[in-house]
């Protein structure tokens, strides 16, 4: 599977390595031909995305690297550091081009254009459209950053070739030349579509939640045995494009034995792997009162206590002890609660308050996945 999805990115990498080297060719010599700066700087944009699709093979080949021993979880998140690359270039290309556009608006020159580069710079916004549409599409169905990177810069070429035959059309219509401020205006478009690239690239190295629909579907296949009443604490770290480690707690009856929980325990590892390509390292335990009705009751009426207020999303992990008169239960508190502490904290007085004689032990939880 992974060695399909490497030679699918490789694949469209070197047709987008041959497209932009081709389309540079041809509006470098048109552009120098019409003294076109807005034509030229198009130019250097597509040898930035040849130079993109360079990267990303060097990146999909180093990522593809087995485990070692000093990085047992592989080298899956190169391919991060491979999609900021070519976000610095993007940038980079932007800023060049910005500087050499700022230089023509001071010192204006007057182009000079024929049909003949005219309807190669058309046909160039026809193939970036359909280069771009096929290296995003690529991006998408494999998961790559980088290739989804590219297919949107490449869209976004094909709006800028297409300004240039703009601002040629009302140069030969009208004597205007708008070369220098619209090579202005393509630089800032670059320069923003680098930085948004740039931003989530990092927001995904920083460690974003995952998708709802994966976390919801590995619940659903944990909560499949019998066994389970519940499936808390999600806790993914991605290791690349598709590659999860993960922890979790599953609520089960206190009465199984330790070698039914065992072998419930690999069942569920087993079963969450081959349905969803997550390796669960761990899976920790909340015991239920099964055959106490009185515990299940109070479990309720505290589950309204603690709800009352709406920044608590979840109460879970129940446990009552009537020998010792001890209680203890997880609560999940919202992100979007102004003071998380102090959430906490009032939903430990309400409870301590309806159950003076019980010890009382709260475990404020992080809303890691989407909470059900």
């Amino acid at each position: 599977m992974e060695t399909s999805r490497d030679k699918i990115i490789i694949r469209t990498s070197i047709i987008g390595i041959l497209a932009n080297l081709f389309l540079a060719g041809f509006k470098a010599a048109i552009g120098l031909l019409s003294n076109s700066i807005a034509i030229v700087m198009d130019a250097v944009n597509n040898l930035s995305d040849a130079a993109s699709s360079i990267i990303t093979i060097v990146g999909t080949k180093l990522a593809g690297k087995e485990p070692d021993r000093k990085h047992p979880f592989g080298y899956g998140r190169i391919e991060y550091l491979t999609a900021m690359v070519i976000s610095v270039l993007v940038m980079y290309a932007g800023v060049t081009a910005l500087i050499e556009s700022v230089k023509k608006i001071l010192k204006p020159d007057v182009p000079e254009y024929h049909t003949v580069s005219l309807i190669i710079v058309a046909v160039a916004v026809v193939v970036k459209i359909v280069l771009g549409s096929y290296v995003k599409a690529m991006g998408k169905k494999v998961n790559s950053d980088a290739l989804i990177n590219s297919g949107a810069d490449a869209m976004m070429d094909s709006v800028i070739s297409a300004s240039t035959l703009v601002a040629a059309l009302v140069f030969i219509l009208f004597g205007v030349s708008l070369e220098a401020w619209l090579g202005a205006v393509i630089a800032a478009v670059i320069i923003k579509s680098g930085f948004e690239m740039i931003a989530d690239t990092v927001s995904k190295l920083l460690g974003e939640r995952v998708d709802g629909k994966l976390v919801r579907d590995i619940k659903d296949t944990i909560k499949s045995f019998p066994e389970v009443s519940g499936a808390y604490d999600l806790v993914m770290h991605n290791y690349g494009p598709d590659s999860y480690n993960g922890s979790v707690h599953i609520e089960v009856p206190d009465t199984l034995s330790i070698d039914e929980l065992d072998r419930l325990i690999r069942r569920i590892q087993v079963k969450v792997y081959k349905e969803h390509k997550v390796i669960l390292t761990a899976v920790g335990i909340y015991s239920d009162n099964s055959n106490n009705p009185d515990a299940l009751a109070r479990r309720d009426e505290i589950r309204k206590i603690v709800t009352e207020d709406p920044n608590v999303l979840q109460m879970h992990g129940f446990y009552l002890n009537k020998e010792d008169k001890m209680m203890r239960f997880d609560i999940v508190v919202s992100f979007d609660a102004k003071d998380r502490a102090a959430v906490y904290r009032h939903a430990l007085e309400k409870v301590r308050e309806a159950y003076p004689d019980y010890m009382v032990q709260i475990a404020m939880d992080i809303d890691f996945t989407d909470v059900e």
